[in-house]
């Protein structure tokens, strides 16, 4: 994914997730708001510093592999 697409998706998921974990907080739930915040934190995290999954191509495969 190419890095201008990170960072976009990555205010998007700090911004919702913010927003999320203020509604929580504010219906009395406080042990949810840093929960939420923490899983949006981690998702932001993992999104730069994980690759992204990718499969073999044909032409990449070894001599005899099938």
């Amino acid at each position: 994914m190419p890095n201008d697409v990170k960072a976009v998706v990555s205010v998007i998921v700090a911004l919702v997730g913010y927003l999320f974990a203020r509604w929580e907080s504010t219906s009395g739930r406080d042990d949810l708001y840093w929960l939420v915040l923490g899983t949006a934190v981690f998702m932001i995290v993992a999104m730069w510093v994980f690759p992204e999954a990718g499969g073999k191509k044909a032409r990449d495969k070894a001599p005899g592999e099938k």
